[in-house]
């Protein structure tokens, strides 16, 4: 990873860490939640959304865990709202990607400010941290009630 890609990284997972965005943001007319837990690091999450024809009307998070899984799930709260549920099925299928397989920067799946967790890749213990919001995203949008967790 680059210095500037590095630093741009650090950066965003702190500031999203210190100041999480849709974090204790519990939406009018959920209709979709589900929790996660990683148990190598300690986070747990709850994801509350509402879709509305098909459509991330509005979502938030609430629970506790490291630096990288909250600026995830907040960067991924912030990236998601508008957006329809198969834009965000193939959002997650490019953070996923970028997170878990090496690549060029120029191979990279283009995931717009997302792709500042690449820096994560060069942490291997991490990425389930960065994942964790990720994969109970894929709970919520499909119902799911069992506990996500990245074990």
């Amino acid at each position: 990873m680059n210095d500037m890609l590095r630093e741009l990284y650090e950066e965003t997972i702190l500031d999203h860490n210190r100041n999480p965005r849709n974090y204790k943001h519990k939406p009018v007319g959920i209709n979709r939640q589900a929790r996660g837990y990683n148990p190598v690091c300690g986070d747990e999450l709850t994801l509350y959304m509402r879709i509305e024809n098909g459509v991330v009307e509005d979502l938030g998070f609430d629970g506790h865990g490291c630096a990288i899984s909250t600026a995830s799930a907040s960067l991924m709260t912030e990236s998601l709202k508008g957006k329809h549920v198969d834009e965000a099925e193939q959002l997650f299928n490019k953070v996923h990607e970028l997170l878990t397989i090496e690549q060029s920067q120029t191979d990279a799946p283009d995931v717009g400010k997302l792709k500042v967790l690449q820096g994560v890749r060069a942490y291997p213990m991490r990425v389930k941290c960065a994942t964790l919001a990720w994969h109970t995203l894929q709970a919520a949008m499909h119902q799911t009630d069992d506990l996500v967790t990245t074990e």
